[in-house]
Order: structure tokens, then C-alpha cells, then sequence
């Protein structure tokens, strides 16, 4: 490993954490980092990222297309009409995280995006309104924070806004996984 590259099984450099495992290596180079600016594919990322808290990323991405069909792709409309059943069918899914403060922040999360609907807001004007301006890649692990104002102040609007699980660290991951940063290392081949 050079300042964070690791030489993946293909033979190119990519960040530490991305040639680990086939599930790290495809989400590294497909996915984390890549822009997404649709309200679903936000709240997605948002509540995975909460599931994830005290996890494993690789046991979110390892469960994914059971979070997927448990909440109802996570189209926020639907989800926002979850109830008490719907809190009892989640916290039987083996399939899924089941925790039932985050179960109700994933759902109160998604009320909070369809209130934002009705006034005519939408979470990804909200998110991207938070993205830094361009900055020097980061050339090792040291480089990259865990927190920065612009997550600080993220978390802080989306709590104001009825949000859960929403601190600065999570708002920031949030930011890596959806592109609003790019935290792949100088000379990452996904850079």
C-alpha cells in the first residue's frame, strides 16, 4: 500500500478500502464518488448510510436488495406511508438491519423528503447546496476528514427539517457515497 493505494487483483491502484472484497472493488469503481442528484437515489444513500452506523459497510452493501424490496425501493412517497405494521414487518426481516430507531428514522426521513415535495423543495437542490467547491484530491488517508463545515452544516439543516440519524459524520460519508466530494485518492483508478 502507497499513501492509501492498494494494487486491486487487475492489477490498478485504487483506495485502501476498494480491492478488499468483489463487493468493495464493484461499489469503489461504480459507484462511490459518482454524482447522484435524484431525490430516490438520495434518500437511498441517506439510509444506508444511517443503517450502516456502528457496522460494517460491506454488511449494508451485502443487504442491499433486501433494504431494497423491505422499503419499497426506497421511493420516499411510499415509505412515508409506513406504519406500525409496516415497523413490525421490518423488524422481522432477517434480510435487513433491524433496528427499530433507525427503522423509524428511514421513515421519518422519507416524511421529511415528501413534506420537502409539497413546498416545492426537493432533497437534492437541499444535499447539493451543501457541496464544497472543487479541492486538491487527496493523496493519502490523513487527507481525507470525517467531518468538514459543510457536513456540520448539512446534519444541522436536516435536523431542522425533521430528519434522524443525520449527525455530521454521517452527513459527510453521505457526501462521499453520493459524489457531492470526490474522496478517491490522487491516483485512484475511479479519480
Amino acid at each position: 500500500m502507497m499513501d492509501g493505494l492498494v494494487e486491486g487483483p487487475d492489477g490498478r491502484l485504487r483506495c485502501w478500502w476498494g480491492a478488499s472484497t468483489p463487493d468493495y472493488a464493484a461499489y469503489h469503481d461504480e459507484e462511490w464518488g459518482r454524482p447522484v442528484r435524484d431525490d430516490r437515489g438520495l434518500y437511498e444513500k441517506l439510509c444506508l448510510e444511517a443503517f450502516q452506523a456502528g457496522l460494517s459497510w460491506l454488511t449494508i452493501l451485502r443487504k442491499r436488495e433486501a433494504f431494497r424490496a423491505a422499503f419499497a425501493r426506497f421511493d420516499p412517497v411510499a415509505v412515508a406511508a409506513f406504519g406500525d405494521e409496516d415497523v413490525g414487518r421490518l423488524m422481522a426481516d432477517a434480510g435487513i438491519v433491524r433496528n427499530r430507531a433507525k427503522i423509524e428514522a428511514a421513515i421519518a426521513n422519507a416524511r421529511a423528503v415528501a413534506a420537502m415535495r409539497r413546498e416545492g423543495e426537493s432533497l437534492s437542490a437541499l444535499l447539493w447546496s451543501f457541496a464544497p467547491g472543487e479541492r486538491p484530491a487527496p493523496r493519502t488517508m490523513a487527507d481525507i476528514p470525517a467531518v468538514t463545515p459543510e457536513s456540520t452544516a448539512m446534519a444541522k439543516e436536516l435536523k431542522r427539517r425533521g430528519f434522524r440519524f443525520v449527525g455530521p459524520t454521517t452527513a459527510y460519508a453521505l457526501m462521499q457515497a453520493c459524489g457531492l466530494v470526490n474522496d478517491h485518492l490522487d491516483g485512484c483508478l475511479a479519480r
